[in-house]
């Protein structure tokens, strides 16, 4: 589709397409729509530089790649409007390293919506070490942190002062940035605790985050909860509970005695289990003793 409605009058993808390259307006900032149908349409630059309008109803079911490439225009685009130098698919480190967006010599944006290695990250993360180069992690849909964590998520968690443990993830069909905060994962399990912020993804949104200083909630587990869910563990013979049975018949206990104080703080997420930790611990001690 290569035209458009915009208030009542019919506009050109290509040159909408040159206001947004020459920065006299951002990515979507107007309400394009169909023609025929009166619904919603965006506009999409692609790589080539080849404009276009597509039914945001399309973009409802996108796929890894299309959601990638919207994600990073939006994020181009908002930085654009903030007052940032930001470019796209930028070749860094001699060829060995392209930036999904650079917003400058000192922040890159990596948008992550299909699976990635450890080592993969590992190889992409130390060039931008090496460049001095922060480089913030924003994930699609694949990734989105959910009440259990997920071995694969690690490598996308990020902390500061102000915010703790914390995740970012991009909506671009919503138009939203949400930033997951002070994270803390159970003394035992996969479970994970929060506080959730939403952000527009736009220049407003943008500013927003970066401001953003909240009140970080302290966060307690129940022990006897956590009680439960170690016997459960056990007794479906999982692979954790089949640890934990293991470390706790070496030593001669039971669940019931292990110190309720180690089931009733957190930890980071993917620090070692508090109850295996223990175990190990005393383990030690004991072939000190």
């Amino acid at each position: 589709m290569y035209a458009a409605m915009l208030n009542k009058k019919l506009v050109l993808a290509v040159e909408e397409a040159d206001q947004v390259l020459s920065r006299q307006k951002a990515l979507n900032c107007e309400k394009y729509r169909c023609p025929q149908c009166r619904k919603r349409v965006i506009l999409v630059i692609s790589e080539s530089k080849i404009a276009f309008f597509k039914h945001l109803a399309h973009y409802e079911g996108l796929g890894e790649k299309d959601e990638h490439h919207l994600s990073k225009m939006l994020l181009k685009s908002a930085f654009t409007a903030v007052g940032f130098d930001a470019q796209v698919e930028v070749q860094l480190a001699q060829g060995r390293l392209r930036s999904d967006v650079l917003v400058s010599n000192k922040l890159a944006i990596e948008v992550q919506c299909a699976p990635l290695s450890k080592q993969e990250f590992a190889h992409r993360h130390h060039l931008y070490q090496e460049l001095g180069v922060f480089d913030l992690w924003i994930v699609g849909k694949r990734h989105y942190l959910g009440k259990k964590l997920k071995q694969t998520q690690l490598i996308f968690f990020r902390n500061n002062q102000h915010w703790g443990e914390y995740y970012l993830e991009v909506d671009p069909v919503k138009g939203h940035l949400r930033l997951k905060y002070n994270i803390v994962q159970a003394p035992a399990g996969r479970q994970l605790v929060y506080q959730v912020r939403t952000f527009s993804l736009d220049e407003q949104g943008v500013i927003d985050l970066w401001k953003f200083r909240p009140k970080l909630r302290s966060v307690k587990f129940d022990p006897h909860q956590q009680l439960l869910h170690l016997k459960k563990q056990i007794s479906q013979k999982s692979k954790y509970g089949l640890k934990v049975a293991e470390a706790l018949y070496v030593q001669r206990l039971q669940l019931t005695d292990l110190p309720l104080e180690i089931l009733a703080t957190g930890r980071r997420p993917g620090e070692e289990d508090k109850v295996l930790s223990f175990l190990k611990a005393k383990e030690k001690a004991n072939h000190c003793d």
